[in-house]
């Protein structure tokens, strides 16, 4: 990451060293204090659903809430004005979907993983090991993105230098997550991300009082200040600046905010909380307590994101990152000016602070939902004669090989731009994994071929015309800025991803013959008021 603030006395540098150490130290006690029993797979997969709806809900926030989410949001609010803050929307309007739509089903037809969702109507090795497979192909772009970032941010924030000592820091806060998932389980990480949570909303709610009271309270002469120092006038307040140089401007922001309301709202390392609440009662309120905390999310994210560009200016915010990752950093510290207090440099300190536990948080999140689907899925189902206690050694060994894996990726790539990755895990999201849910949840004829070309053909859509998206290729910004195989037109695959993930899985149920959807009928049919209702529970 680029400087983006400078921290020269030693006296922030040891705060912040002091308030990493304790964090890591605070959440390390809890994963162990909160462990499970070594023979309790409940408590391990779900937490025996020992968490209130208030506490869950806090937990699906955090989990909802990455660090690329925290600085590329940020980011793009301060860089392209109305198109990041429709961006923020959509991750609010993601989770109200969830929300509305599949919560209560999820919860109602799952039980630890969203293979046991999808097998639950068609069993079978082949369904779990292709939502496996789903599930680490969505999951895994989206951890390389978060040790990079951590890496960076650790590394400049305590004064360190050379790329050795960056590749260190991912190596080990790498470590640290993977000891999050395997010794915490599902209720450790869960009080990791209340903490998070609160810490983010808590200093980001400071920063954005402060930033408009140096506004006099006036969210309008924000803006106008906003709109001066973006330097391109008032396109800034308006809708197209964020995709004005494509051939197709408008098809572009379609394509990604629906990639976004659909993509976020099925990430497995977020529907894995559905898992959790012991009633759908109570899932509910969990989702009502997570939709409050991501909506103040986006009013703060906002206000910080246009604060950097009114103070500090985007074309500042630009040569810092080009990609903005900077951005909610710039703010936050640009609000106390060039000589900040001791008490002003504790508040930035806790920002930071707050950042850094968002990076370890969100990684141990998603290696435990990958961890949980391998031995689950995988191994519990190739060798039924496992014990719940070697299961629960699987699962802390996957945690272990998903985690190294991360670990070797996010080193090889921590110098490339990183957003197609996040860009990738939202697009098979919302292509493979949102299709597969809506069909396995709400139709009754959907067959097992229509399930597994939905998987498998919605996942090598995403990826291959990802391949031929500007931000791959063809663009100063890409990941390969010195290559050209840009065929795509658009930044995002949703467009046609999105319908070839549908389409697949109608194509499949349809050549599957009357005779198989029939029988899913009445399979479906058997379990209906299960799923749609919660009238059983298995």
């Amino acid at each position: 990451m680029t400087s983006y603030v400078t921290l020269a006395a030693d006296s922030a540098q040891a705060m912040s060293l002091v308030a990493f150490t304790a964090v890591v130290t605070l959440t390390l006690l809890l994963c162990v204090m909160t462990g499970p029993d070594r023979d309790d797979l409940g408590e391990f997969y779900a937490g025996y659903g020992a968490l209130s709806p208030m506490r869950n809900g806090l937990a699906i926030a955090g989990d909802y809430i990455s660090a690329a989410t925290v600085l590329g949001t940020g980011g793009i609010i301060a860089l392209l004005g109305y198109d990041g803050v429709v961006l923020a929307l959509s991750t609010a309007l993601s989770l109200m979907l969830l929300m509305f739509l599949l919560a209560e089903p999820l919860r109602n037809a799952g039980q630890f993983t969203m293979g046991d969702v999808l097998a639950r109507r068609m069993p079978g090795r082949a369904v779990r090991i292709t939502a496996c497979a789903a599930t680490l192909a969505a999951l895994i772009p989206l951890m390389l993105v978060q040790l990079a970032g951590a890496g960076d941010l650790l590394s400049f924030i305590l004064g360190f230098s050379g790329e050795g000592v960056k590749t260190g820091c991912v190596v080990a806060l790498g470590a640290l997550m993977i000891s999050y998932a395997a010794i915490g389980g599902m209720k450790g990480t869960a009080l990791i991300q209340i903490l998070k949570i609160v810490m983010l909303l808590g200093s980001g709610a400071v920063i954005a009082a402060l930033i408009l009271r140096r506004f006099d309270w006036d969210p309008g002469a924000l803006l106008a200040a906003a709109e001066k120092g973006s330097g391109v006038g008032p396109a800034f307040l308006r809708s197209g600046l964020q995709f004005a140089g494509g051939p197709h401007p408008g098809l572009d922001m379609i394509s990604s905010e629906l990639t976004v309301v659909l993509g976020g709202a099925c990430l497995p390392h977020v529907t894995m909380r559905m898992y959790t609440a012991r009633s759908a009662r109570e899932v509910r309120r969990s989702m009502s307590w997570a939709v409050s905390s991501v909506a103040l999310f986006v009013l703060i994210i906002a206000i910080v994101g246009f604060g950097a560009t009114a103070m500090v200016g985007r074309a500042a915010i630009a040569q810092a990152d080009p990609q903005g990752n900077t951005a909610y950093l710039l703010g936050s510290r640009a609000v106390f000016g060039a000589n900040a207090s001791t008490a002003e440099t504790l508040i930035f300190t806790t920002v930071t602070t707050a950042i850094f536990l968002t990076l370890l948080a969100s990684v141990a999140g998603m290696i435990l939902a990958c961890a949980n689907s391998l031995a689950h899925d995988v191994f519990a189902h190739l060798r039924r004669d496992l014990t719940p206690r070697r299961e629960m050694t699987l699962a802390r060994v996957s945690a272990l090989a998903v985690g190294g894996v991360a670990i070797v990726l996010a080193v090889l790539v921590q110098h490339h731009n990183l957003q197609p990755l996040v860009t990738l895990s939202f697009c098979l999201g919302a292509s493979a994994l949102a299709p597969a849910l809506v069909y396995s949840l709400f139709w009754r004829r959907y067959t097992r071929r229509g399930l597994l070309w939905t998987l498998i053909g919605g996942t090598l859509g995403s990826v291959i015309l990802m391949t031929g998206t500007n931000l791959v290729s063809g663009a100063p910004t890409s990941a390969f800025p010195d290559h050209d195989f840009n065929w795509f037109p658009f930044t995002t695959t949703g467009i046609a991803s999105i319908p070839l993930g549908f389409l697949l899985g109608w194509l499949g149920t349809v050549s599957s013959g009357p005779r198989e959807s029939e029988d899913q009928r009445k399979r479906y049919e058997a379990v209906e008021g299960w799923i749609l209702a919660g009238v059983t529970r298995r």
